[in-house]
């Protein structure tokens, strides 16, 4: 039987050299049981554990993890030795059972399911599966961006990139709040860390809070939170505590639809990144009274 990691190799050569998304049927005896969501795991506790082992988690790099909001669909970008290019992958829960893999395009999900927003562009959920990649249009087109998530009233946060190239960098977080149907001007989110560098932002749904990656200069990336105060502002920004955060890089965290568990990429000292997720509990507990 073929390893799974070569099925999903095969999967990526296809996208390489064809059209479309191509999908390839999982019925390899090594590939663990997937009666459940979360893959039958035994959910983490406090502490992170590496997500999905030889599913997921393999020899090779994954980056921005990511549950639809049915919890059917688990999407990571997955790093392949030998290939040019990084793909998103889809493993799809169908009748009771995680049953085929398939290379869909990269994105960040909206919170009902139904657009892949990626960086200044989009693709829409329809019944053949995601449409061509459409722009966002004026003033986001000129705008690099790297992650862009979206609340349930449709407000924007995402990464501005196009001042990383100064001396020193700098990479503001904006947000963009959807008025009368149109978004307005972005705006730059007042949140100081202590550094110029901020990225990869992931807002709660109801915008009680944001998540985001900082690092100086020449440093890693913490994760950190900030929560909407009574008033609207923001509330200053917490670092995620030392059994997230690691003396090496942790990046581009993520919370499931049902708000119980938080996802996010760590680097190893041998420059390998690992899904993690733990409980999301602990987002209550750093929560100011």
């Amino acid at each position: 039987m073929k390893k799974i990691h070569f099925i999903l190799t095969l999967v990526f050569v296809l996208l390489l050299y064809a059209c479309g998304t191509k999908k390839q049927k999982v019925n390899d005896s090594d590939f663990p049981s997937l009666a459940n969501p979360f893959y039958g795991q035994k959910p983490p506790g406090s502490i992170p554990e590496i997500f999905a082992p030889r599913v997921v988690t393999t020899e090779n790099g994954e980056l921005n993890a990511d549950f639809s909001p049915d919890l059917k669909e688990f999407y990571f970008r997955k790093y392949d030795e030998g290939l040019e290019n990084d793909a998103l992958v889809a493993l799809q829960y169908k009748d009771n059972l995680w049953t085929e893999t398939f290379v869909v395009p990269r994105g960040e999900i909206s919170p009902d399911g139904q657009i892949l927003y990626i960086g200044n562009e989009y693709r829409e959920q329809t019944h053949s599966g995601w449409s061509e990649v459409k722009s966002l249009g004026a003033p986001f087109d000129s705008i690099p961006i790297m992650r862009l998530t979206a609340s349930s009233k449709g407000t924007y946060y995402f990464d501005d990139v196009s001042s990383f190239a100064e001396k020193p960098p700098i990479v503001h977080i904006r947000y963009s709040r959807l008025i009368d149907g149109k978004h307005e001007k972005p705006r730059t989110l007042s949140v100081d860390t202590g550094t110029n560098l901020k990225f990869h932002p992931f807002i709660a749904p109801d915008e009680s809070y944001i998540i985001f990656d900082s690092k100086l200069e020449n440093g890693n990336a913490d994760l950190y939170i900030s929560f909407r105060q009574k008033d609207g502002s923001w509330g200053a920004a917490i670092k995620l505590g030392n059994k997230i955060n690691t003396e090496l890089s942790d990046v581009y965290g993520s919370v499931t639809s049902d708000g119980k568990y938080f996802f996010f990429t760590r680097t190893l000292s041998n420059g390998k990144k690992n899904t993690m997720w733990v409980d999301a509990g602990f987002i209550e507990a750093l929560r100011p009274k």
